[in-house]
């Protein structure tokens, strides 16, 4: 049964510019710590793919955050929510401390997708219930 439904646009330009003013404390405040690792990688190699990676992530936890119904408010945080992949290159949620209680104790199970094209990110997540 469907629990939340969350969707979420984000202009990459409004990102490089955040990035650019707060440098990596800004990602570091948006990135769980795995995610700061690729997001370190891939800046090195190429910059814009760190600044689409910081986008598409803050779009994913912005449309889980609306499809879980709490916005950015406890237990949902920044960091204890990571948009990782699986093998397959499928994004999946991984959550972490109180969120992650939180989550488990209602039964809950998410699916999440993620693009970026040209000046934007976007993300759709779908909660469900086993209740």
């Amino acid at each position: 049964m469907i629990y939340g439904i969350g969707t979420d646009i984000c202009d990459i330009r409004r990102i490089r510019a955040s990035l650019a003013r707060h440098g990596e404390r800004f990602a570091a405040k948006i990135l769980s710590d795995a995610e700061l690792k690729v997001y370190r990688s891939r800046s090195q190699r190429w910059p814009e793919r760190g600044i689409r990676f910081v986008a598409t992530r803050f779009s994913a936890k912005e449309a889980f955050s609306k499809a879980v119904g709490l916005g950015m408010r406890m237990p949902m945080t920044w960091r204890h929510c990571e948009i990782a992949k699986l093998p397959s290159g499928q994004p999946t949620v991984i959550l972490h401390g109180e969120l992650k209680s939180w989550f488990e104790a209602k039964g809950l199970y998410a699916h999440i997708t993620v693009t970026d094209e040209v000046d934007y990110a976007a993300s759709f997540c779908v909660v469900e219930t086993s209740v």
